[in-house]
């Protein structure tokens, strides 16, 4: 018999149990009139430029019903996504006789996903009789063998949200998913990038407060810089700003936050850099709603193609969860033992967590100081086990004047190895070509390639 599972907790050696195929002979299925399935939701086709994250799918109750064994662990891998989160995901063998048999005396899940291996008519026949017992409002993805684009017509004429072919990707079906539960009233995403220190004092906000300018200012994109170290945070002073409403009003009216209401919270810093600043205050305690900043930062995505995210350095069940959520995690650390352990553990922590994404970029800052030993870069990168995506030297006059004159580094009249650095990761992390831009005049700026 087939078996019911979510996905939580499975071990391969669970997966291979749970998921044994049924080799009784089924009878076959009664020929009537066609049924047709509630129709989709219309398709919203969006075009946000590289700047594009996932979309997330929301709360909702998903249950596979598979023919073949390996689309059921491409199912399962897909709930496991960041993407899939908030969703609820069941998964059983059988396939549309399996979710006939539940779906006759069970409430209909928001989305159901059928694989089914039968020629397209068989296929056809079988979907007809399902719509009878499927709930209206209900999304359905069929999982095919067939490629035929009759089949996929008549498929989108029952009313099937999604076509695809097996076998499937597990990141393809977690965004395919995605995409059908895009918000028509607010369909744009921006690219989330959240910037986190491996310990204190390692300038994880100057390299937040940075990188939000170049992918402004250099890249020329749209982008917004959210200061969450409420208490301690440095935008306002590293902008030389002096916000009237900072991040904390915010957080503090979640449950009435729109984007007409955090576009009057939001400073203008330049033609495409927009800044939330912190209060940057310890005069009162500041204590939010448990999913304030999940609310908050939902609504910041609306805004621009790039956020981001200065996260403090703390260990907290949102700052956990906003680092999963994300689309890139900068890791800014230093060359000492501490830092090599905490940034271990956190990209092995958020691996685990992201299993279809790339792992966290690392940056390493503050290298070469003067009589301090340091763990060497090609050292620190074998013991992480990922190359280091950025490595910003000790240069305290240029980040001091930067930070006198409330100026980004990329605004210091003298171009710096440090600002070149910074200026190539806002290029990573937003898909510019680096090698191209290591030819610009910026670089030609530097004293010694005039020599």
């Amino acid at each position: 018999m087939s078996q019911s599972h979510t996905s939580a907790g499975w071990t391969e050696e669970d997966l291979d149990a749970a998921l044994t195929l049924d080799t009784e002979d089924q009878e076959p299925f009664d020929l009537g009139q066609s049924v047709d399935f509630p129709a989709p939701a219309a398709r919203v086709q969006v075009d946000v430029g590289s700047g594009a994250s996932d979309q997330p799918v929301p709360r909702i109750a998903i249950h596979a019903s598979c023919d073949r064994s390996e689309v059921a662990r491409s199912v399962a891998a897909a709930a496991r996504d960041r993407r899939l989160a908030k969703a609820t995901v069941t998964v059983e063998l059988g396939g549309v006789d399996a979710a006939l048999t539940r779906l006759a005396s069970t409430r209909s899940p928001d989305l159901l996903i059928l694989d089914c291996v039968a020629p397209p008519q068989a296929l056809l026949r079988s979907l007809d009789r399902l719509a009878e017992v499927v709930d209206e409002g209900t999304k359905v993805v069929v999982i095919g063998a067939a490629n035929d684009i009759t089949l996929y017509r008549e498929l989108m004429a029952r009313g099937v949200s999604e076509y695809l072919v097996g076998p499937i990707d597990p990141l393809d079906l977690a965004r395919t998913i995605g995409r059908l539960y895009v918000d028509p009233d607010k369909p744009f995403s921006g690219n989330l990038i959240s910037v986190i220190g491996a310990k204190g004092g390692v300038g994880a906000s100057t390299i937040a407060h940075n990188l939000a300018w170049n992918i402004a200012e250099r890249c020329a994109a749209n982008a917004t810089l959210v200061d969450l170290d409420v208490p301690f945070g440095t935008a306002a002073l590293d902008f030389n700003q002096e916000p009237a409403q900072t991040v904390a009003e915010a957080l503090m009216a979640s449950d009435r936050m729109d984007p007409v209401l955090l576009d009057r919270m939001l400073t203008r810093q330049t033609e495409r850099l927009l800044l939330f600043s912190a209060p940057g205050a310890i005069d009162r305690d500041f204590e939010f709603e448990p999913g304030a900043y999940e609310t908050l930062i939902d609504t910041v995505r609306r805004t621009a193609p790039f956020i981001v995210l200065d996260l403090p350095h703390m260990w907290t069940p949102w700052v956990r969860d906003t680092l999963l959520a994300s689309d890139n995690i900068i890791i800014v650390t230093t060359p000492e033992l501490a830092s090599l352990r905490n940034t271990k553990n956190l990209i092995d922590r958020l691996s685990r967590s992201r299993i279809n994404d790339a792992p966290p970029h690392v940056v390493l800052n503050m290298t070469g100081v003067l009589k301090r030993p340091e763990v060497p870069a090609k050292d620190f990168a074998d013991a992480i086990g990922i190359e280091i995506a950025a490595i910003i030297p000790f240069e305290p006059a240029v980040f001091g004047q930067a930070a006198n004159n409330g100026q980004m580094l990329g605004e210091l009249k003298v171009a710096s190895r440090s600002g070149i650095a910074v200026e190539e990761l806002a290029l990573l992390v937003t898909g510019r070509p680096v090698e191209a831009k290591k030819k610009s005049s910026l670089l030609e700026q530097l004293p010694f390639l005039k020599r």
